[in-house]
């Protein structure tokens, strides 16, 4: 099965690690986007960070994951939904001139006012239930570093990352020690497992990571401990964008923003940031979706 994300947890410890390797999902993401490599490179490690991170959501909805530059690359955006599909995009400043040598540092933190935020967003929300976002300076030199740097500091979650990305796969390795109150000294008896996992996880290359399949993987790192595996989930690339959002989202800018931007071009387009699909409404498209929004009934269709 490719495009999968495996789990396990150690029998007698508090730790639990996941494996994902994206080859179809990933491409498919690169084809809306013309990035230079090391900018693909950073989106592809975030790609596999946040399908891991998202595994272990207990509630229907989505983890968004962005990092936030003062550098050439101001924006990375990855969104992972509940079920493992993701849609991910990167913003470069205007003009911007790129190193294709430059590091996560040069590109994003140029000047030290990165931020790392991820926001869970809840689809069945209660009444005044918000979306939850943690916001923590952007920390270390890589993806992987910048997020054990988060769960640290917004979760109090011990968790390591080792992640890779080319221009053919996306894949990475999370290790997570896991609160034990409540846990009976036989449940968590394997006081050495967490440093026992991390050394044998640091002994990862990343072609491993790229090559190898996960469940090879797991085998390779902890053939001699005591695993407890879940079983395999399947991820892809989904883009949720539609003509009905975009129209929803142009309402919200009133009737003399339209009218405005009307008067200087003979429709509005907007381009979905993720996929990269056109959505064109013209005079009449937008005399549409204003008397939906007056009569309160909004609607789907198009001339």
């Amino acid at each position: 099965m490719s495009d999968t994300l495996h789990k396990f947890l150690f029998a007698n410890a508090p730790v639990r690690g996941e494996v994902v390797q994206l080859s179809k999902t990933w491409q498919r993401i690169q084809q809306h986007h013309d990035y230079p490599p090391n900018v693909m490179q950073l989106l592809g490690e975030m790609v596999a960070a946040s399908a891991l991170l998202c595994a272990n959501l207990k509630f229907n909805g989505a983890l968004i994951m962005q990092i936030h530059g003062d550098g050439p690359l101001q924006l990375l955006v990855v969104e992972c939904n509940s079920d493992l599909t993701l849609r991910a995009t990167a913003k470069l400043a205007a003009n911007a001139t790129l190193d294709p040598a430059a590091d996560m540092q040069a590109l994003i933190n140029t000047h030290g006012k990165g931020r790392c935020v991820i926001t869970l967003d809840p689809k069945d929300k209660l009444p005044g239930q918000q979306p939850y976002q943690g916001i923590v300076p952007l920390t270390g030199t890589s993806i992987a570093q910048a997020l054990e740097h988060y769960m640290e500091a917004s979760e109090q979650l011990h968790t390591r990352l080792w992640l890779a990305a080319d221009k053919d796969t996306a894949a990475g390795l999370l290790l997570q020690q896991l609160p034990t109150e409540g846990g009976s000294a036989a449940t968590h008896s394997d006081h050495d497992a967490w440093d026992r996992a991390t050394q044998l996880a640091h002994t990862v290359k990343p072609e491993e990571l790229l090559t190898l399949p996960p469940a090879a993987l797991i085998h390779r790192l902890y053939w001699q401990e005591t695993l407890q595996h879940s079983e395999a989930r399947s991820c892809e690339f989904k883009c949720c964008c539609s003509r009905e959002r975009v129209g929803n989202m142009l309402r919200t800018l009133g009737q003399e923003e339209i009218e405005s931007i009307l008067s200087e071009q003979e429709q509005i387009t907007v381009h979905c940031e993720y996929c990269n699909q056109r959505y064109d409404f013209d005079a009449v498209d937008c005399a549409q979706l204003l008397r939906e929004t007056a009569a309160g009934a909004p609607s789907q269709t198009r001339h």
